[in-house]
């Protein structure tokens, strides 16, 4: 039989939202993407996106639209469902925007960063939101119509599950097992990009995101420097280091369950205190100095002048530690550190580094 094509909904063009639109309307659905950058908006219109990766190079033509043109999707039928691909702290106005053009049995699933899930969920209401977590995967966005996903093979030649979907809660219901198989539709959408998985543990697969995202997203960004140039670094690698352990701390404390993040078990880098253990992931990073470049999001952000997930990232990690009455001085200084940059006070620089590792080794 032929996969069922689906009536999709995006709002967010940026890097995520251009490879996940950009496949989902290569492989036949029929994909809109809504955003409020004018010259993607255009460029993609008249010539389509480029997609490049671990895979043959394709042009896709979904449909894009300014945000103040969506009177037109207003008089057509509903999606079946719908992607938040902005930015954390777009995330309330942007579940606002797209609740109203989803079919009510339809899912909005948070192809975000951070920790989003519950911001949708009181908006949409918690049976129509879902979660994704994207596992071991990086795109980049710098022009108009063009999105790359570094790495020379897919995760799933390597055994490896890159999409995580996962509903909010997990009540056995008629209404429940109706939700499910709107989710194993999406599930089947996004096999086709790479190896999609149905997790029940949506808390867990975002602790692990989050902490992979502060022990190196913030570093890139503060720095200037590529993933691998980071890892050839001993410095930078100590503040990554440093980061994911404190990160790991809070959820460990929350109870959430989660092990294995930045290549490590969630146990080596709480015991990363430890010299042996210490110099056995310093070890673990500092190989990857010979693998691709990559600048995640927030990397991506500084690249071009735009505000960074900082509050939503090492922010939300710092107000649950402040919950806990636990100090996480290394998260603290980074978290400061690139809001001065946010602010134009100071300029991305592995100075940047250096000035927090050695402060906080003074003391």
């Amino acid at each position: 039989m032929k996969p069922i094509k689906e009536r999709v909904l995006f709002i967010g063009a940026g890097a995520v939202g251009s490879y996940l639109g950009g496949w989902l309307s290569a492989t036949g659905h029929s994909v809109t993407i809504i955003d409020p950058w004018h010259e993607q908006v255009e460029y993609v219109n008249k010539n389509g996106i480029e997609v490049s990766g671990p895979h043959d190079t394709f042009v896709a033509r979904p449909r894009m639209l300014h945000l103040h043109q969506s009177e037109k999707i207003a008089r057509e039928q509903l999606f079946n469902f719908g992607f938040i691909a902005m930015k954390a702290y777009d995330t309330e106005w942007s579940a606002q925007f797209i609740n109203k053009f989803i079919h009510p049995d339809g899912l909005i699933i948070s192809a975000q960063n951070c920790w989003p899930d519950q911001e949708i969920a009181n908006i949409v209401g918690k049976n129509r939101a879902a979660g994704l977590v994207m596992s071991n995967i990086s795109v980049e966005s710098y022009e108009p119509g063009k999105v790359s996903r570094p790495g020379h093979s897919r995760m799933r030649d390597i055994g490896h599950d890159v999409f995580r979907l996962g509903l909010h809660h997990k009540e056995e219901t008629k209404e429940q097992d109706k939700i499910r198989k709107e989710l194993e539709k999406i599930r089947k959408a996004l096999d086709v990009i790479d190896s999609s998985v149905i997790t029940e543990n949506l808390w867990g697969e975002r602790w692990a995101k989050l902490c992979q995202n502060c022990m190196g997203n913030p570093v890139v960004a503060m720095s200037n420097l590529g993933t691998a140039e980071l890892a050839g670094d001993e410095v930078c690698r100590k503040l990554q280091i440093n980061l994911a352990r404190e990160a790991a701390e809070i959820g460990e404390k929350l109870g959430l369950d989660f092990d294995k993040f930045g290549g490590a078990s969630k146990d080596k880098w709480l015991q990363s205190v430890d010299k042996n253990i210490y110099l056995e992931l310093d070890t673990m990073i500092k190989k990857r100095s010979n693998g691709p470049n990559r600048r995640p999001s927030m990397g991506q952000d500084i690249h071009r002048g735009r505000k960074t997930e900082i509050l939503h990232m090492s922010g939300h990690v710092l107000a649950e530690a402040r919950a806990l009455k636990i100090d996480l001085p290394y998260t603290k200084k980074t978290m400061e550190t690139i809001i001065q940059i946010d602010s134009g006070i100071i300029q991305p620089g592995v100075d940047n580094v250096y000035t927090i590792v050695n402060s906080l080794e003074k003391v």
